[in-house]
């Protein structure tokens, strides 16, 4: 764990935004269980897919419509079978599993945080 300063303009760079979860499904092929899943970030950033290894704590019916947290501006990253868009922002418990940070209140689907 780096506890490293950081500008608040290299902050700024991370595009982190809230969005709706709108669908959710087993990912194919997965080594260790995870899920597919599709989040509407707004109109000025879209509709973007990653894989999550949520499974431990979340099924589909629990995901879809409920607000998530994502960094949407790395690289596109191949898991598998599945184009990983973004990155659905979680924490991890001691047991390795993972639970999700999510807006307490609703915002705007592609609020940005910052």
């Amino acid at each position: 764990m780096s506890n490293e300063t950081i500008t608040w303009e290299e902050f700024q760079q991370v595009a982190i935004h809230a969005g709706t979860v709108v669908e959710v499904k087993a990912s194919p092929k997965a080594r260790k269980p995870a899920y597919v899943v599709m989040v509407d970030f707004g109109p000025e950033i879209g509709i973007k897919q990653t894989s999550a290894r949520i499974t431990d704590h979340y099924t589909p019916d629990e995901l879809v419509g409920r607000q998530v947290v994502g960094v949407v501006n790395f690289p596109v990253k191949q898991i598998g079978p599945v184009r990983s868009e973004f990155l659905l922002t979680g924490f991890y418990r001691p047991d390795g599993t993972v639970i999700l940070a999510v807006p307490d209140k609703k915002v705007p689907d592609g609020a940005k945080l910052g």
